[in-house]
């Protein structure tokens, strides 16, 4: 496809309230009326980001996956978002990428957030999850890996020692505090510069259960950085359209992430 339509959910949660949550949220996935490739909720969309996994958490076969499968088909969209996961016993911060025709993909968090304590609560991801769109490639990520420059770096050959393929966008969802938003804001302009991609990043709005506060800041920022829809402070449902051919534009004038170092992650 030469184009790749995305539609960001930017909007508060009900505080360790799956129902409502599942309930909101679907009202405002049915109410898009643009068509669209590619729905996005924030992180841990169905209860905020919870410390309580042992009460909150879900299987692969439970209910809010059940409902992300039923609401894909629904829309003939893929819909992406975190959520808590138990599996083998150990809870996740799972994001699930729920495709229209039921299958899904999914990655675990891979940094988990040690000043709050989700180290202590969640097991780590050891994987990145680079899936494809109509041919667009997208890298999906959650909240604090966003800090983590190597998880996202484009590499030039991949562990067999074939040329590595470029990913397209780099995704993130996030429940990012208002009073680091500076941090969230330039981070997602340096990972779209320096990997010479599309950076989508959903964050939520409102106040958590431990009173933060959420700006939101729902960003989308080109191959060069520039921003090209940034939304602060207020729920909203924003589609817009990423174009390849300014994608490959930037890449053929200025290549510069081919002459990156060589790196392996462990």
């Amino acid at each position: 496809m030469d184009k790749l339509t995305i539609t960001t959910i930017q909007t508060e949660l009900f505080w360790e309230d799956k129902d409502a949550n599942l309930q909101m949220l679907e009202a405002k996935i049915r109410q898009i009326a643009e068509k669209t490739h590619l729905i996005v909720l924030p992180e841990m969309f169905s209860t905020g980001f919870s410390m309580q996994p042992e009460r909150f958490a879900e299987t692969m076969e439970g209910e809010t996956v059940q409902w992300m499968r039923r609401l894909s088909k629904v829309k003939g969209a893929i819909l992406t978002g975190s959520l808590i996961i138990e599996e083998n016993g150990a809870y996740f911060n799972r994001l699930i990428w729920m495709q229209p025709n039921g299958q899904l993909g999914y990655y675990d968090k891979r940094h988990c957030f040690t000043l709050a304590g989700e180290d202590k609560h969640y097991a780590a991801g050891s994987k990145r999850l680079i899936t494809s769109v109509g041919g667009w490639l997208i890298h999906v990520q959650i909240c604090y890996d966003l800090r983590f420059p190597v998880w996202a770096r484009q590499q030039i050959h991949a562990e067999d020692g074939a040329p590595a393929t470029e990913y397209d966008v780099l995704l993130n969802v996030a429940n990012w505090p208002a009073k680091r938003s500076h941090a969230w804001k330039t981070l997602l302009q340096a990972r779209a510069i320096e990997n010479q991609c599309y950076v989508i990043g959903v964050n939520r709005v409102g106040t958590d259960g431990f009173g933060l506060e959420y700006a939101g800041d729902t960003t989308v920022a080109d191959p060069l950085g520039e921003v090209l829809y940034r939304q602060i402070g207020v729920e909203e449902v924003h589609t817009i359209t990423l174009e390849k051919e300014k994608l490959d534009q930037v890449r053929e004038k200025l290549p510069f992430w081919r002459d990156t170092d060589e790196f392996q992650i462990f």
